[in-house]
């Protein structure tokens, strides 16, 4: 579920399961899987970054690795 912002800058909660296209014309559409569009303030790539962190939180998506700081991140 990620919290998005209604064009009128009332805030909801979509499940981001059920998104299916995310577009910019100029302004944000995003189709969901059952056919509904919908417009939000928040830009595409906006939309991808918290659909992103939600697939993360889910582990369906693997966080970025980053470098062991014990010094064994070079070593082959």
């Amino acid at each position: 579920m990620i919290k998005l912002t209604r064009l009128n800058g009332s805030s909801f909660i979509l499940n981001a399961e059920l998104i299916s296209t995310i577009e910019a014309q100029p302004d944000t559409f995003i189709t969901l899987t059952t056919g509904e569009r919908m417009m939000v303030a928040e830009s595409p790539d906006e939309v991808l970054r918290r659909v992103m962190a939600y697939q993360q939180a889910k582990h369906l998506v693997p966080a970025p690795r980053r470098p062991a700081d014990d010094g064994t991140a070079n070593k082959t």
